[in-house]
Parts: C-alpha cells; structure tokens; sequence
C-alpha cells in the first residue's frame, strides 16, 4: 500500500525503487520499458499527486520541442497495460502503481485539499463488491473505487485552524 507522504517520506529513493521495479519487471516479461516509457513514468512519480497527459507532455516538451500528444499517451497505454500506473477517474489523470509486480484492484484515497493519493489494495473490498454485484446479475470487468476525503496532514492542518479560531 503506498501511504499519504510522511515527513520522513524519502522521495527521491521512493522515484528510483519504482523506475527499478519498473525495469525488473519489463525485463522479466520481456517488455522494452523504452526511454519516453521510463520518462513518462519518471514524471509520474515526481509526486504523490495525479498526473494529466497535458501536463506530462508540457514537460516532456520543455525537455524536447518535438514531444506529441501521440507519443504521451502510447507511453501511458503501455504503462497502464503493464500495471505500472493507475488512472485516477474522477481527475482524468495518472499515478504510479505502488504494487506492480502482481496484478491487483486498487482503491484510492484522493484528498481534496493537496490532491496526493494513496492506493489501497484490500481483497476483502473487491470480493465484496463482486459478490453484492453478482446479486444483481451483473458481472465485474474492471473496478476503480476512488475515495475523496483530507489526508492526515489536510485534516491535522484544518483542525489546528478550527482550534486557532475558538482560541481567539
């Protein structure tokens, strides 16, 4: 599971061990993770925040004037293909998988007020939700549970708000 950032949340460590997780398992499968590939997904992780195609091309052309919408977004199909990002629905927009070495069904914790997001990979939801849906005759092809809320640091930050405004 990959948890809302912490004060001792080593980012550039958190970057390079999913780029090497990334290259271990394209290798393995006998996929090419190619440079645009290792680039997109590279930008992808610069933050716990979601990512859009636009903004992804933005910066990829600040880095070569010829970068393509084309070019972005066979970079995210592949990604997406191999389990190495997510699409966050609701914001049209992309995040790292934190678990791609098997194949799994995410839920996701959006908070509203910093927009990072932590990928939950609980069984026990997704059997429910298949079992209740099964009830009604219908079968599951693809979940995406997605969860809008305030991360602990939103949540702390607010309610220290609130505390400063009774005090005063």
């Amino acid at each position: 599971m990959r948890r809302f950032e912490s004060p001792a949340h080593e980012h550039g460590r958190c970057v390079q061990q999913a780029l090497a997780t990334a290259e271990a398992k394209c290798l393995a499968e006998g996929m090419r993770l190619t440079a645009i590939r290792r680039r997109v997904l590279e930008l992808i992780w610069g933050s716990h925040e979601p990512v859009k195609a636009y903004d992804l091309l933005d910066k990829l052309r600040a880095e070569d004037r010829r970068a393509a919408p084309p070019t972005v977004y066979r970079a995210l199909n592949f990604l997406l293909e191999t389990g190495l990002v997510h699409k966050i629905e609701s914001h049209n927009a992309y995040v790292g998988c934190g678990q791609p070495k098997e194949g799994h069904s995410s839920q996701f914790l959006i908070c509203k007020d910093c927009g990072s997001v932590a990928e939950l990979d609980d069984p026990q939801v997704s059997r429910l939700l298949a079992a209740k849906a099964r009830q009604l005759g219908f079968k599951v092809d693809r979940e995406c549970i997605e969860i809008a809320g305030l991360c602990s640091g939103c949540s702390g930050r607010q309610a220290r708000v609130r505390s400063r405004a009774r005090t005063d």
